[in-house]
């Protein structure tokens, strides 16, 4: 169990709270945080990797600037994306005697595009090259990804090699070893075409990292990265069997994922809330192998799989993300939200702003609600604070400032009074930002404006506005305590400086 979750019971915080739904509703009773009360590191690993559709896209202008608006309020380190084998980047063809031809023009663009924005490739080893494959299996996805295992494992080898030396020439094996390099997407669903899928994935698997390896030792390669958590005991036990190098363990969960495909004894779960169980049972199996000291990277992650679930675009994914957070930490190095932007495609191209895209940012470079999420939740210090209210996060940076997020989850409920007690405070103020309906809920807006299929430019910069959440709102702290009321599916951050 995480050092977070060993202090709670150990530290005399106390916590409730009293819900105020009109007249007659009884004051909270305060949450006690005590400033001079010890810490444990709490790492943003929910901020470090986000995912981002298929590889080609990040070719795209609009791409381009949605990855430089998010990276400027995040910690963003990494970018995951499917296909940088896709035909469409012509990596690999074959000559009419079947000699392999490798072509890195476009990988190049897409690297250097990435290292330029500061930021490093997670790299999905993904999908096959149509002449390479063993059968033309195309995925349903609007771009037709070929899923098949490849024709020849030698010629897949070679092409593994030719890439991974083509990078560490282009980059230095320094960058390229800070990189991570993942076998393939979900192949336990229809993203793989082997027969049997596990043992076929298995196969894959040994050969890619034997070939990445064989290039330099110090490159870092994982998987399953299979969906609904799955696959990861047999993974462990077939590659300490085999002797395959394996240097972090990966996989996908989404908030309405099916309990009973993803838990062990699923106990009743709420729609949407299913993500840090799953990571949980993950991070004890990893525990419990021969392998306990694997890495666990969630390389994708949301409330759900839906692109065109409404609250991906509401003001829910506030509190969701925090509750997320809360609830996951300790469990996993790194969770990669998918994805940062709606320059994505797997159901085409998008005809309506907000109504399809998992992103941060809309179409035409509108944050949505879950963009100030994260803009907010950034802002959290690096140490925490053990606090047993299941809606606060309690953390302090490393210049003695207090942040707190707290929040709403009830999205058809009464407000959520706060009532901090700030002992060992000598603060007078503090600065409050919210995210919610009446501050950075831009669908709301774009509702309140008819909806435009093209909003205008006008119409553009207005959104943007509205998405600007402000320099925060300073609240007097009266006694020692400061009270913060949260309306339903609302977020607040609250930061109080050292005395």
């Amino acid at each position: 169990m995480h050092l977070f979750f060993r202090y709670v019971a150990a530290f005399w915080f106390s916590a409730h709270l009293a819900v105020t739904a009109g007249a007659g509703a009884v004051d909270p009773v305060p949450i006690t945080i005590d400033v001079t009360a010890p810490t444990v590191p709490f790492p943003h690993f929910w901020e470090s990797m986000m995912g981002s559709g298929r590889a080609a896209l990040s070719l795209r202008d609009s791409y381009r600037q949605d990855l430089a608006a998010v990276k400027a309020v995040t910690g963003l380190g990494f970018v995951r994306f499917h296909g940088i084998f896709h035909d469409e980047l012509g990596v690999y063809t074959e000559d009419h005697d079947g000699t392999a031809r490798y072509n890195f023009q476009y990988i190049d663009q897409i690297y250097d595009g990435l290292l330029a924005a500061g930021v490093k490739p997670c790299v999905e080893l993904s999908f096959m090259p149509a002449q390479l494959a063993l059968r033309q299996d195309h995925h349903p996805f609007w771009y037709r990804p070929i899923v098949s295992p490849p024709k020849s494992d030698a010629k897949w080898d070679e092409l593994i090699r030719h890439f991974a030396q083509h990078l560490i020439d282009r980059y230095g094996i320094d960058e390229v070893a800070s990189w991570y390099f993942e076998v393939w997407n979900e192949a336990n669903l229809d993203f793989w075409t082997g027969v049997p899928k596990q043992a076929t994935y298995f196969a894959l698997y040994d050969h890619t990292a034997r070939a990445l390896k064989s290039v330099d030792l110090r490159l870092r390669v994982g998987g399953p990265t299979a969906a609904q958590a799955a696959w990861v005991p047999e993974f462990i036990a077939h590659t300490a069997k085999e002797h395959v190098p394996v240097d972090f363990i990966s996989t996908h969960v989404y908030g309405d994922d099916d309990p009973a495909l993803v838990l062990d004894h699923p106990a009743p779960i709420n729609r949407y809330e299913l993500v840090c169980p799953a990571i949980r049972k993950v991070h004890d199996e990893i525990a419990a192998s021969v392998r306990p000291d694997l890495p666990l990277i969630v390389s994708e992650f949301n409330a759900t799989s839906n692109s065109r679930d409404a609250h991906l675009a509401s003001s829910f994914m506030g509190p969701w993300l925090a509750q997320t957070i809360r609830d996951c930490t300790g469990l996993a190095q790194i969770m990669s939200y998918w994805t940062f932007s709606d320059v994505f495609e797997e159901q085409g191209v998008a005809t309506h702003p907000f109504t399809d895209g998992f992103g941060l940012m809309a179409l035409g470079g509108v944050p949505k609600p879950s963009f100030g999420a994260f803009a907010l939740l950034h802002r959290l210090g690096t140490d925490a604070i053990a606090t047993s209210a299941d809606n606060l996060i309690a953390t302090k940076r490393a210049d003695g400032t207090l942040v707190i997020a707290a929040w709403n989850r009830a999205s058809d409920g009464p407000p959520v009074t706060v009532s901090l007690a700030l002992p060992h405070t000598q603060a007078t103020h503090a600065l409050l930002w919210r995210l919610d309906t009446d501050h950075g809920d831009t669908t709301r807006l774009y509702r309140e404006i008819g909806a435009p299929t093209y909003p205008s430019p006008a119409e553009i910069a207005r959104l943007r506005q509205a998405a600007d959440l402000g320099l925060g709102e300073s609240l007097p702290i009266l006694s020692s305590t400061l009270t913060v009321t949260i309306p339903a599916d609302g977020l607040a951050l609250i930061e109080i400086p050292p005395a």
